[in-house]
């Protein structure tokens, strides 16, 4: 969808806000040149105080984007970037929210949950672009969230411990700076990877794949072309200095 315009965005000088791998090579296979700053948001909203998953995982993604766009503005030696991405992911099973597992025996109890039953998984994006000269804001923004519907076949305890001690198999370690030495479950919501030995866990799927990895990739380009034009032409306001 972007084909024609993947060249002028990367000019526009595109920014990652997350250190997730999977959405590095989610950008990456598109052609997308961009850099990397994590955010640096402690993740550590209540769930109980929004009125349903959904808003909380907006917000926090939200919270992620304007953290690192506020970095960015006060780093001078740092471009004002002509997009800058932020997006989070949680898995909803039976309106509970599972996240990243926060040790092994978390991550067992979280795919026993799933084992054998069907969850969502919603992954919410933030697009911020530079405001216009005189706006009251510093950046417009964009969310918006997919929703993925997938099914687990039975998994014994066994099966479960296995996969719990594998390592990640998909991105060699520290590849693009970003460190993934780690056990596959242990950095990924609902503590399964899909892209991984995970995706063997799963009988069926329902919306988008990318979206289960972590980022709604033609949902993003449908959204950036809806949104952003400009962007996407490569006209950013390249006058406008940080204050």
């Amino acid at each position: 969808m972007l084909a024609g315009c993947i060249s002028n965005l990367s000019e526009s000088g595109v920014v990652l806000a997350s250190k997730s791998p999977r959405r590095f090579e989610i950008l990456r296979q598109i052609g997308l040149k961009f850099s990397v700053r994590s955010s640096k948001f402690a993740e550590d909203l209540n769930h109980s105080s929004f009125d349903s998953p959904k808003k909380y995982v907006q917000e926090t993604a939200r919270r992620k984007a304007v953290d690192v766009w506020e970095d960015i503005m006060k780093d001078k030696k740092a471009h004002l970037p002509g997009l800058l991405i932020a997006a989070d992911t949680i898995v909803i099973h039976k309106n509970v929210v599972l996240e990243k597992p926060h040790d092994s025996s978390h991550a067992f109890k979280m795919l026993k949950t799933l084992s054998g039953d069907s969850h969502e998984v919603v992954t919410a994006v933030v697009l911020l672009t530079p405001g216009q000269e005189g706006a009251s804001s510093a950046y417009e923004s964009r969310i918006f969230y997919e929703t993925t519907q997938v099914t687990f076949a039975d998994l014994t305890d066994d099966i479960i411990k296995s996969y719990v001690d594998t390592k990640e198999p998909m991105v060699p370690r520290k590849l693009y700076n970003i460190d993934v030495d780690t056990k596959e479950p242990m950095d990924k919501a609902g503590g399964y990877g899909i892209q991984g030995i995970g995706g063997s866990f799963v009988s069926g799927i329902t919306g988008c794949y990318y979206n289960v990895m972590g980022f709604p990739l033609h949902r993003f380009c449908a959204e950036l072309l809806k949104w952003s034009p400009s962007v996407l032409k490569g006209k950013t306001n390249e006058s406008r200095k940080k204050s």
